[in-house]
């Protein structure tokens, strides 16, 4: 067993490939949390802090859970799928009608977290669904506000056009669905008050270390890092695109996934702020719709496809990083098409990774019913709106409370069938 140590003690991040869940022994009774008893160095270890995983640390150490937070890089990294410095907000959620539940936890934990820290986590912008009646971006939207009640304002399309004429060759039957709820989250600065909230709560930290597998023991598990060992009674992975190798077998699909930000063709043209030009989603054609907002900061217009036959499985130790103009053929061509007063070359391009699950919904929980696992990933393209209220999901996992949510259809033991399409 290792002593506790602080994260200076640990050195420099190891390298190598990422290891596997390793069971060495039957699971025993699950262990309530609380004070840590000898021979553990904390009740919980979180392996991963990025967006699931920094605000699982924080929503278990505020209940008083000794918990361990371990991450490969520094908190708030550009190197796996958190990163982008806005990512869409929206309570009437397409994906699931559960997912309004989670949005709205989401807000309230991340308005508690923003005294954490002087940058601003959550702007609340209203947003815009686009495309047909019968369209998932609509049909989805509705189904959601429908089920629990929300205040969506249904517009036609000439009431939409005359809102927003940035968006422009509407097919005819086109109608808006406004979500005054929407907005956007600032990743990086969520991730680092997260952090930093759970570090003030009393959990340690150990950033710029690398976990190289996870032995499930009787009675707890031993996480294995390049700087040595820690022995707990639970662990959360939360690794984002490494998940599927440090725990095979969830049906996880790591991909490589450009993200593209846009100027007016007009420098003059000031209408594409993110006050003037809010959230939105779009289908354009059948097959395919693009999200976006307007600038929120120097990055510019952000604006992405929901997907790109060139966005390619990875192994998230070895994507490649360079930039080539098939990044975005498809994102330039759809933004001439819906939004002609962007210059479609995009001024700003850089890489993420988006694990997709093999229904577009995450994957949040115990894999066969163990006592001593917790996972959380799958974030599908969509995850990141949600996960302080995914943080307080999983910290109430752990500690054997009852969910404020039903998670039936987020179970990574659950029946899935294929996703046609995921939204952001």
């Amino acid at each position: 067993m290792l002593p506790r140590r602080t994260a200076r003690e640990f050195g420099p991040r190891g390298h190598g490939g990422m290891g596997s869940i390793r069971c060495e022994r039957n699971a025993g009774q699950p262990l309530a949390a609380g004070t840590s008893a000898a021979g553990f160095d904390a009740d919980v270890a979180v392996v991963g802090l990025g967006a699931m995983g920094s605000h699982t640390a924080w929503r278990l150490a505020v209940r008083g859970i000794p918990v361990i937070g371990v991450e490969q890089f520094a908190p708030g990294h550009a190197l796996g799928s958190s990163a982008g410095k806005t990512r869409l907000f929206r309570v009437a959620c397409l994906e699931h009608a559960n997912l309004v539940t989670v949005a709205r936890r989401s807000r309230a934990l991340w308005q508690e977290l923003q005294a954490h820290t002087a940058d601003p986590i959550l702007q609340i912008t209203g947003g815009v669904m686009i495309g047909p009646a019968d369209s998932r971006v609509i049909t989805g939207t509705l189904a959601a506000a429908e089920a629990h009640g929300l205040a969506v304002e249904r517009w036609t399309r000439d009431q939409l056009v005359e809102r927003f004429p940035q968006h422009q060759n509407l097919a005819e039957g086109s109608v808006g669905v406004w979500d005054p709820e929407a907005g956007v989250v600032h990743p990086e600065a969520a991730i680092v008050a997260a952090v930093h909230a759970a570090r003030a709560a009393g959990a340690e930290i150990y950033p710029d270390t690398r976990v190289t597998a996870v032995d499930l023991v009787d009675g707890g598990a031993v996480v294995r890092t390049t700087a040595g060992s820690f022995t707990v009674r639970q662990v959360v992975v939360t690794t984002g695109a490494w998940l599927g190798k440090l725990v095979p077998g969830l049906g996880l699909t790591p991909m490589r996934t450009p993200m593209t930000w846009f100027d007016p063709a007009d420098p003059a043209d000031d209408s594409f702020t993110l006050d003037g030009f809010p959230v939105f989603i779009r289908a354009v054609d059948q097959d395919n719709w693009i999200w976006g907002h307007g600038a929120a900061d120097s990055n510019g217009v952000k604006i992405g496809p929901d997907h790109d036959d060139n966005f390619t499985a990875v192994d998230p130790d070895r994507v490649d990083r360079g930039i080539s103009a098939k990044d975005h053929a498809l994102v330039s061509e759809l933004v001439s098409k819906a939004l002609p007063g962007l210059n479609p070359i995009p001024v700003r391009i850089s890489m993420c990774m988006v694990t997709h699950s093999r229904d577009g919904q995450f994957v949040l929980g115990r894999p066969r019913a163990d006592p001593r696992l917790v996972v959380g990933g799958g974030d599908s393209g969509h995850a990141f709106k949600h996960a302080s209220g995914i943080g307080e999901l999983l910290a109430q996992i752990v500690a054997g409370e009852a969910t404020y949510v039903d998670t039936a259809f987020v179970d990574p033991d659950r029946p899935v069938a294929p996703d046609e399409s995921q939204a952001r």
